[in-house]
C-alpha cells in the first residue's frame, strides 16, 4: 500500500534522491510523506502531510547527505497527520524506520513496552516496532535486534531501518514488497522497481523472511529464521524509464489506456510453451479456481464464461478474500490460477498460500514477472503490460483478458483460432483508440458529470465487465455506480431508475444480444437514459458509442469506452485520475 524508498551509496545528495523516488512511487499512497537523512552526528527527519509530487526540491534545498530513507503513505493505523507520517523513531531518534504493511499485534506488544517505560507519540503501528527494536538492543547487535523484533510481528511488512550508531542500512521483509537495486557502488530499497529504474536496472529481490545488510559498498543477504547466509542472483530488468514517465499525456491513466493497442499485442505474443502448459493443467486438473482481487476478480469473472463458452470447461472463480473458505475442497489433483496486476496482492497471496498447504498447482497471470505471486507459482504467464502507474487499472486488465481468452482456446486445441481472433481486436482497437473518439465520449461526460447515481448492464461474458465498468466510474469518478446482470434488473434493481438515470447497456453480438435489448428497453420505458456500447445502434439507445464486432473477446473492446469515460468524468469532475481518494494501486495489506 506505502511507498518505500531508501539509497546507499556514495552520491552526497540522497536526501532529494529519495524524494524523487518517493514521487515515482506515489501511486502506492499519497496521504502523507517523509525522508529520515544521517548526518555525521545525527539522524534529521522531514515529515509532510500532503502528496510529495508537491514538494520541489529545487525551491526547498535539502541538505548534502549519502543515506536517506523515505516513505509516501497510504493510512491505515493512525488518522493522516504529520506525527503519523512516516519515517517513525525512537525518543532520542537512535533507531529510525519505514514500514509498509500492518503489525496486527501491535496493541498487545506497545502495553509492554510502556510498562518498560517507552514513550510514544504517534497512533500508528510502525513507531512501536522502532521501540522493539531499541528493546532488543539493549542486550544483542542491531542487526539481531531487527530479527528478534520480526519474530514477534503477526502481520506483512516490509521495513527499512537505520540506527544512529551504525553506518548499516538493514531491509527486512515478509508479506510486502521489497527490491534491492544494485549499481556502482551504491543501493536502492524500493517497494517498486520504477523508484531507481533511472540509476539501475539490476536488482535483488527479497522473499519472505528474508534481510538485506548493506553497509559501506558491501551488501549481503541473510535468512531471519536460520541466519544463514543467502546467494541472490542479480536479475536485469527491460523496462525503460520513460515507460513508467506520463510523456505527452496530462495524466497515466489516459496514457495507459491509449496503450492498450501496444500492450494487448505484447500479451498476445506470448511463448506457447507457457500456454500449452497451463492449458495441459487445465485439462489434467480436478477441479481448477481463478482468484483475484478487484479488477482481477472481475477479469477472472469473465474466465469463467470464456472456458465454458469455448472450450466447454468448468472453471470456478473466487475472489482472493473468499477463496479461503473453499479450502475443504482442495486436493493434490487442484489448479488455482491467480491473476494480479502487481503480484503482491494480501488477499491473493493468502489465497495461494492456503492452496499450497493443500498441494495445490499454483499458476499466475501476473504483469511483474518477478514478484512474490509470480516467485511461488509453478506456472507463470506474464501479461507484459509494462509499469502500470494510475490507480485504476486498464491496460492490465484487457492484456489478463487477453491471456485468458488465448487459454480458454488453447484448452479446445485452438489457440491458433484464439491468437488470429486477438489479433483482429488489436488491429480493430487501433481503429479506436483516436481524439475523435475521445472527443466522441467526452460529450456524453459533459452530459452526465452531474449524476448522483448511474448503472451499467451486461449479460453472458459482458455482465463482469460491467461490475469492471461500475469499479473504473466509482473509482476515479466518484459518482456512485453499480454493475447488474440483465435479467436480474426485475428482480428489485429497477426499482432505482428515475426520469434521465444513466444506463450504460453492453452489448455484444452474441446469443444474449436481444435479451440485453430488451432489458434495456425496459429501463427505457421508466425514464432511464440508455448508453449503448454496442457494435451496431439500436432504437432504444439515447447515446450510442460504437465498437467493433469482435466476438469472443467483446469484454476486452466493450470496457475501453467506459475506461475513457471513466477517466473523463474524474478529470470534469476535478478529481486527480490517477490517485483516487482513499485508494492505493497495489493492496498489500488484508
Amino acid at each position: 500500500m506505502c511507498g518505500i524508498f531508501a539509497y546507499h551509496g556514495h552520491r552526497k545528495n540522497a536526501p532529494e534522491l529519495v524524494v524523487e523516488g518517493l514521487k515515482l512511487l506515489e501511486y502506492r499512497g499519497y496521504d502523507s510523506w517523509g525522508i529520515a537523512y544521517k548526518t555525521e552526528k545525527d539522524i534529521e527527519i522531514l515529515k509532510r502531510v500532503g502528496k510529495i509530487s508537491d514538494f520541489d526540491t529545487k525551491k526547498e534545498k535539502l541538505p548534502e547527505a549519502s543515506l536517506a530513507i523515505g516513505h509516501t503513505r497510504w493510512a491505515t493505523h493512525g488518522g493522516v497527520n504529520q506525527k503519523n507520517a512516516h519515517p517513525h523513531f525512537t525518543e532520542e531518534k537512535d533507531i529510525v524506520l519505514i514500514h509498509n504493511g500492518i503489525f496486527e499485534n501491535y496493541l498487545e506488544i506497545k502495553k509492554y513496552l510502556e510498562k518498560q517505560g517507552h514513550k510514544f507519540k504517534s497512533e500508528t503501528d510502525t513507531e512501536v516496532i522502532a521501540h522493539l527494536v531499541e528493546e532488543h538492543m539493549k542486550t544483542h547487535t542491531f542487526e539481531d535486534a531487527i530479527k528478534l523484533a520480526t519474530k514477534e510481528i503477526v502481520g506483512r511488512y516490509a521495513l527499512v531501518i537505520i540506527n544512529k550508531e551504525s553506518e548499516k542500512t538493514i531491509g527486512v521483509r515478509k508479506g510486502s514488497p521489497l527490491i534491492v537495486g544494485v549499481g556502482n557502488k551504491e543501493f536502492f530499497i524500493a517497494s517498486d522497481i520504477p523508484a531507481f529504474l533511472n540509476y539501475t536496472n539490476k536488482v535483488n529481490y527479497l522473499d519472505d523472511d528474508q534481510m538485506v545488510i548493506i553497509e559501506g559498498n558491501k551488501i549481503k543477504f541473510i535468512n531471519t529464521t536460520n541466519n544463514d547466509e543467502i546467494k541472490k542472483r542479480l536479475v536485469e530488468i527491460n523496462w525503460k524509464p520513460e515507460s513508467a514517465e506520463k510523456g505527452k499525456y496530462p495524466h497515466f491513466m489516459i496514457k495507459e489506456i491509449m496503450e492498450q493497442k501496444e500492450t494487448l499485442a505484447k500479451a498476445i505474443e506470448q511463448d506457447p510453451k507457457n500456454i500449452e502448459e497451463l492449458a495441459k493443467a487445465i485439462k489434467k486438473a480436478y477441479g481448477t479456481y481463478i482468484v483475484g482481487c478487484g479488477t482481477a476478480g472481475k477479469v477472472g469473472m469473465v474466465g469463467e464464461y470464456l472456458f465454458s463458452k469455448i472450450s466447454k470447461k468448468h472453471i470456478n472463480f473466487s475472489f482472493g478474500s473468499e477463496f479461503p473458505n473453499y479450502q475443504d475442497f482442495l486436493t493434490e489433483k487442484t489448479l488455482l490460477i491467480a491473476i494480479s496486476q502487481s503480484g503482491e496482492t494480501a488477499d491473493t497471496l493468502e489465497a495461494i498460500e492456503v492452496a499450497k498447504e493443500k498441494g495445490v498447482t499454483i499458476a499466475s497471470i501476473v504483469n511483474v514477472e518477478s514478484s512474490t505471486m509470480a516467485r511461488i507459482s509453478d506456472i507463470v504467464i506474464p501479461i507484459k503490460a509494462g509499469p502500470e502507474k494510475a490507480v485504476a487499472s486498464t491496460k492490465a486488465t484487457t492484456a489478463q483478458l487477453a491471456i485468458l481468452t488465448l487459454l480458454a482456446y488453447a484448452c479446445d486445441g485452438g489457440v491458433q483460432e484464439g491468437k488470429k481472433l486477438l489479433i483482429d481486436t488489436v488491429s480493430q482497437i487501433n481503429d479506436m483508440l483516436n481524439p475523435r473518439y475521445e472527443d466522441y465520449i467526452m460529450k456524453l461526460a459533459k452530459k452526465i458529470k452531474d449524476v448522483e447515481s448511474m448503472y451499467i448492464i451486461g449479460r453472458g461474458m459482458n455482465y463482469p465487465i460491467a461490475l469492471e465498468s461500475a469499479i473504473k466510474l466509482q473509482e476515479v469518478s466518484y459518482i456512485h455506480a453499480e454493475g447488474f446482470a440483465g435479467g436480474e434488473l426485475k428482480h428489485g434493481p429497477i426499482a432505482l431508475i428515475t426520469k434521465g438515470t444513466p444506463v450504460i447497456a453492453l452489448v455484444a453480438n452474441d446469443d444474449t444480444k436481444s435479451d440485453i435489448i430488451s432489458n434495456a428497453t425496459e429501463i427505457k420505458s421508466r425514464g432511464g437514459y440508455i448508453i449503448g456500447v454496442s457494435p451496431e445502434n439500436h432504437d432504444v439507445f439515447d447515446y450510442w458509442i460504437s465498437v467493433p464486432d469482435t466476438g469472443n473477446s467483446s469484454p476486452i473492446v466493450n470496457i475501453i469506452p467506459v475506461q475513457i469515460l471513466a477517466y473523463q468524468l474524474a478529470v470534469l469532475r476535478e478529481n486527480n485520475p490517477d490517485m483516487p481518494r482513499n485508494l492505493a494501486k497495489s493492496v498489500t495489506v488484508k
